[in-house]
């Protein structure tokens, strides 16, 4: 069964909850101080079937000046409006600024109805029908119809019911959305029950039992029970006026503004990247930087507009704008919000949200215009590869695309496939669905080649960096997932080489310089006639050897003619196989060799017959069993 939000709208005590009242029999007034005012301060709510069986439910707003915050709180989340106008007063101040709220809030469907027709005649009632009709010239109301009704008499209420029929006719189902959102617009506690909040839900579908999330604060709670219209059901899509029971949660915690969300759906955020239209009927310029009231959801938040791409705003302007709220708030891409002036208030201005967590953004920054017009004009598409690019070498989940978004799973799976296929974005983490921008992944390789390029300029002599020491030089703090990709897509190119995580670029080659090869070869003597008492490397002759010993001392260990023992004990590798074939004659004959056996094999102090026989043990020649070794397998 079809069902559709209407909210009213107009100026104070031009009879919208009387008319609500004939409607429906619903007195949307509940408040004691409303009765004794006589006037709508907080947001009243009715239902009302029509005859074509389709429910239409009814957010009854105020009109003051004073509660226009409560207005725009309840305008989010209707399908229609209904414009009401007095046939005794005519269009007001209220009437122009609720007009132009629900105009802010992209409402597209809607009707106007003149109450009060018992207190004027006809003469007076066509002048007020032309006035209206020139005052709704080139809105969203300027061909919607016109119905004229008195709430005391019943006259016109009939045909106002057969308008509304017709009207919903028209009215497209609501998108389902990602998931379920529901702008809290009162919280309130019913004994036996608990906690209980309602709203519009905007989107999704939720069902009794469902985990929920409270944002921006992050409360996790369980749906306890729903309803609709007073009525038990068991779950709730978008388009309906909902009271929900949270299981769990104290009354004092919860407040209008606050969010009830699919369990982990959303993401808080203190920054909101906006396109933003100024309304003509604004009283002067907006600065930048100037103190407004940011409106979205049910939620009103004091915020600095910064102005992205103008220097200020004169009614009737558009602009980029980032909005740099006081408190966090939780919205999605495509979300309408309002602003009003800070003081005096009244609305000035709204649009849609673009990035739901940007990032702060320089003002006249190309860079950043570039994207915020991809993201307001461009195609699902070219705004899912413009998240991605976005995020640089950080990449984004398919979890995190899809919250940017805004786009269902099936819409955002063909995307990604596309972007796959055609090599624009590039798949760095399959069991999460991470993907980076194809542009961003290949700037990244030819980084490693340069910082390699460069390390072999600056260090000819040494065979290349440690895998972590060259992600470490790398900029943007990229995840180890991602790195190891690039150097194994650079292995497979025969770009680079690895060997025991040590990467060099394939085109370098260690070229000796005839004083360098001299001095390789005068330290080749020192180890060959040292034999097995061979220096420390710390005790050679540090002004002969220079820097570019231990350079040389690395290549010749590279090479095989040196053996590191440990370090900074090297041996030549004649030294070490002789002690090698007489240490295996030894335990071949004896069955085993002892630490004091092998210091009268070698005739060398225990400072360099410890390290040896633990060099045999590492190369597992040999193995330790107590005190002594023996052979570890035939030799």
């Amino acid at each position: 069964m079809k069902q559709i939000i209407l909210g009213t709208a107009g100026h104070i005590d031009h009879g919208k909850t009387a008319l609500v009242k004939a409607l429906t029999g619903i007195d949307t007034d509940r408040l004691k101080e409303e009765k004794l005012r006589g006037i709508t301060i907080e947001l009243g709510f009715a239902h009302l079937k029509l005859p074509s069986g389709v429910i239409v439910g009814i957010v009854d707003v105020p009109g003051h000046e004073k509660f226009v915050k409560n207005m725009v709180a309840g305008a989010t989340g209707i399908d229609i409006v209904a414009l009401i106008i007095a046939a005794d007063e005519g269009v007001m101040p209220q009437t122009r600024e609720h007009l132009e709220i629900c105009s802010l809030l992209g409402i597209k469907h809607g009707l106007v109805i003149i109450t009060k027709t018992d207190l004027v005649d006809k003469e007076w009632l066509d002048l007020v029908s032309e006035d209206i009709s020139a005052f709704l010239a080139g809105t969203f109301l300027q061909d919607a119809p016109i119905v004229q009704v008195s709430s005391q008499t019943g006259e016109g209420i009939k045909q106002l019911v057969t308008t509304l029929d017709e009207l919903t006719r028209n009215v497209p189902e609501r998108d389902p959305g990602l998931f379920f959102r529901l702008p809290i617009d009162r919280v309130f506690t019913m004994k036996g029950f608990g906690t209980v909040v309602t709203g519009t839900s905007i989107s999704g579908h939720i069902q009794v039992g469902s985990e929920v999330t409270i944002y921006p604060k992050g409360i996790r709670s369980k749906v306890r029970g729903i309803q609709v219209h007073h009525q038990d059901v068991p779950s709730v899509s978008a388009g309906l006026r909902t009271a929900i029971n949270l299981q769990g949660l104290e009354k004092e915690i919860l407040a209008r503004g606050d969010v009830v969300a699919q369990k982990d759906s959303l993401k808080p955020t203190y920054m909101v990247d906006t396109a933003l239209d100024y309304l003509e009927s604004a009283p002067k310029k907006l600065k930048n930087r100037a103190r407004v009231r940011f409106h979205c959801g049910s939620s009103e938040i004091i915020s600095a507009v910064i102005l992205l791409d103008k220097d200020d705003l004169s009614p009737g302007d558009t602009c980029f704008a980032q909005f740099r709220l006081e408190r966090p708030t939780v919205v999605l891409a495509k979300d309408r919000f309002v602003i009003r002036s800070y003081s005096p208030i009244r609305a000035i201005g709204g649009g849609y949200v673009l990035n739901p967590l940007p990032l702060k953004k320089k003002r006249f920054s190309k860079e950043s215009l570039q994207e915020l017009s991809v993201l307001s004009s461009g195609s699902d598409r070219e705004i899912a590869e413009q998240f991605i690019k976005g995020s640089q070498l950080q990449g984004l989940s398919k979890t995190e695309l899809s919250f940017l978004t805004n786009l269902r799973k099936k819409e955002l799976d063909e995307i990604v496939n596309g972007l796959m296929s055609d090599t624009i974005i590039i798949q760095t983490d399959t069991e999460n669905e991470a993907f980076i921008h194809a542009e961003f992944y290949n700037k990244a390789k030819e980084e490693i080649v340069t910082i390699l390029t460069d390390y072999h300029r600056r260090f000819p002599l040494k065979k290349g960096l440690l895998k972590e020491e060259l992600r470490s030089k790398m900029p943007g703090n990229i995840k180890e997932k991602l790195f190891n990709q690039l150097i194994d897509d650079l292995i497979k190119d025969s770009v680079v080489a690895i060997e025991k995580d040590i990467i060099w670029h394939k085109d370098h080659k260690i070229e000796l310089l005839q004083d360098q090869e001299e001095l390789r070869k005068e330290i080749e003597q020192i180890y060959l006639k040292a034999g097995l008492e061979p220096p420390y490397f710390k005790d050679l002759d540090q002004n002969k050897v220079g820097r570019g010993g231990r350079d040389l001392l690395e290549i010749m260990v590279k090479d095989g003619t040196l053996i590191k023992v440990k370090e900074d004990l090297y041996f030549h590798k004649k030294s070490i196989q002789g002690l090698k074939r007489r240490l295996v004659d030894f335990i071949k004959e004896k069955g085993e060799v002892t630490t004091p056996q092998l210091k009268e094999i070698t005739r060398v102090s225990r400072k360099y017959t410890i390290p040896l026989i633990e060099y045999f043990d590492k190369i597992q020649l040999t193995v330790r069993i107590g005190d002594k070794r023996i052979l570890r397998k035939r030799q």
